[in-house]
């Protein structure tokens, strides 16, 4: 049965998520415009003191089974621990069955959840040549049409250590939030939102950045202009990029390498198919548990490796995807149940999960940078020869942190740009 009130629209972008929810009597946060941090205090949260496979598996799981179904014909990029944050603190004002298939999704509930985000971020390197940053933030529209429960805030700072404004939701808005993206993303994604819908009421965002050196850096003469075989068939010319590493990788006749950023765990693995198998049917056979297990056990002995320099840029609309992933009622203006955000007119349903990432590959390093947004709306073993891997032909790549094995960025590299 179809509710009287009109539904309302919610908004998440890739490091940034967007709420709106409908009225109840529970008691809202009403505040000025500005970051509202100050009226909220953190309170202190336990965690634990390492990561377990238990706790990690699951959002592996969830991020292969997120990147597998945004393979397109084209380089693919995401980074599954922004949309994973975003998607985290919204699912921390959802309900009933809207929270239930949430849960499935990520393979977790959401207090384990919640755990696991705040473990992983407490952890963040902040060094000389390899810098790690994650920001949360949560917006929501000025005025009486729109009230926050604090209940939700709370949690969303204890955990998530979100900074809180209210805002007109206008123009200035638009400016405002593109500016904090810019800002935390150190200036790889420089705008996420064109426009607020009129719909719109909150977003909660999530903002990652990742600035690492190499372990050890290309020399100049490591540098040199090779043929990249693209995927549809063509030559292109590409800065190739020889080391010698010491963790190869082996799947079948799979092969790959893992190459260390320097000052941390940190690091970039790289896996070839088969020459006479697709990359995406190489994928579409790869598993979570097998991936996991393949970079837990490389082998140690020498590979001689070739990777062309790159640099890619991907943004998608994951609303479909999401839902093809079990999270139906969420989207579902009429079915979702995501009250516990807040109270205004309407029910709260996300309308779209917006994601941008951009990756930069080269001689020193990596730096990389994503963002999220999800919209709520109104309705109206040792070898003897050296091996060799040369990345002269499609391949897939992941960063991933070598303590949880929680990927930072999945990718795909069919054509060098």
């Amino acid at each position: 049965m179809k509710k009287n009130r009109m539904p309302q629209s919610l908004g998440l972008l890739l490091s940034i998520c967007l709420v709106l929810s409908f009225a109840g009597c529970k008691k809202a946060v009403s505040a000025e415009g500005g970051n509202l941090l100050d009226d909220l205090k953190k309170e202190t949260v336990e965690k634990s003191s390492s990561f377990t496979k238990e706790a990690t598996m699951p959002a592996l799981t969830f991020s292969f089974n997120l990147f597998t179904k945004n393979l397109l014909c084209e380089n693919t990029l995401i980074s599954p621990l922004s949309v994973l944050t975003s998607l985290g603190m919204t699912a921390n004002g959802a309900k009933g069955d809207t929270l239930s298939q949430m849960e499935e999704v990520f393979g977790m509930d959401r207090e384990s959840l919640n755990q696991l985000l705040y473990l992983y971020t407490s952890k963040l390197p902040q060094k000389d040549k390899l810098k790690v940053h994650m920001a949360n933030s949560i917006w929501f529209r000025d005025g009486d049409r729109f009230q926050i429960r604090p209940e939700f805030l709370q949690t969303t700072v204890n955990y998530y250590d979100a900074g809180i404004y209210r805002s007109p939701f206008d123009n200035s808005t638009v400016k405002d939030i593109n500016s904090w993206v810019r800002e935390r993303t150190d200036g790889e994604i420089p705008e996420i939102l064109d426009e607020i819908s009129s719909d719109t009421v909150m977003y909660l965002i999530n903002a990652l950045s990742f600035d690492a050196e190499w372990e050890n850096i290309y020399k100049e003469n490591e540098v040199r202009q090779e043929s990249f075989h693209a995927d549809d068939g063509t030559l292109q010319n590409a800065d190739m990029m020889y080391s010698q590493e010491q963790l190869y990788l082996e799947d079948g006749d799979a092969k790959g390498f893992i190459k260390k950023y320097a000052d941390g765990n940190y690091a970039f693995a790289a896996i070839l198919p088969p020459e006479d198998l697709h990359l995406s049917a190489y994928l579409s056979g790869l598993t979570p548990d097998k991936l996991r297990e393949i970079l837990e056990n490389p082998i140690e002995t020498s590979v001689q490796t070739m990777m062309p320099k790159f640099t890619t840029e991907y943004s998608v609309e994951m609303s479909d995807i999401l839902k093809s992933m079990g999270m139906e009622h969420a989207f579902d203006e009429d079915l979702a149940d995501l009250s516990g955000l807040g109270s205004a007119g309407g029910n709260l349903y996300i309308n779209r999960v917006l994601h941008k990432a951009k990756i930069e590959v080269h001689e020193r390093g990596t730096k990389a940078g994503a963002a999220t947004v999800v919209e709520v709306n109104e309705k109206s073993a040792a070898i003897d020869l050296p091996k060799t891997v040369f990345l002269d032909r499609p391949f897939f790549y992941i960063v991933f942190d070598t303590e949880s094995y929680l990927p930072l960025f999945i990718g795909t590299t069919l054509y060098v740009k």
